[in-house]
């Protein structure tokens, strides 16, 4: 029974160590966990700040490119004004621009068209340009 006993204390003695083992593995397992987490934060968050970063590059590099666009747009300008293709603004009388000259110059036509007419019904009905008028299928000689 002594020796019952005594195996009976070996094997409590064992299991003692096993668990002891057992809670140390588990102590391991959960500091690494934790440090895996740790870790994870950190990618997230450096990953968010780098994201921003990038958002914030994106923004500068829009703003750089409006900027350039204004000053290519303000050099056109300058060009074109030193060339006098603007016309001066400050000159007296009514100002016209492109629209209004071909307004003008449509009316002008249609003045003409006016005349025209006038003259025709002036001279009366069969006289529209001396020669004989032609009927339909003949052709005039060219003696």
């Amino acid at each position: 029974m002594e020796r019952q006993q005594q195996q009976l204390t070996e094997n409590e003695q064992k299991l003692r160590t096993k668990i002891e083992a057992f809670r140390t593995k588990k102590e391991v397992i959960k500091a690494q966990y934790s440090a895996a987490e740790a870790q994870v934060r950190i990618g997230e968050a450096a990953h968010g700040v780098g994201e921003e970063m990038a958002d914030v590059g994106l923004a500068i590099q829009r703003a750089e490119d409006k900027t350039e666009q204004m000053r290519a747009r303000a050099a056109a300008v300058e060009e074109l004004e030193a060339v006098g293709t603007f016309e001066d603004l400050t000159q007296l009388g009514p100002a016209e621009d492109d629209i209004d000259r071909q307004l003008a110059q449509l009316g002008a036509g249609t003045q003409v068209d006016d005349e025209l007419q006038k003259m025709k019904a002036e001279l009366g009905p069969g006289s529209g340009g001396g020669g004989p008028a032609l009927g339909p299928g003949k052709e005039a000689s060219t003696r």
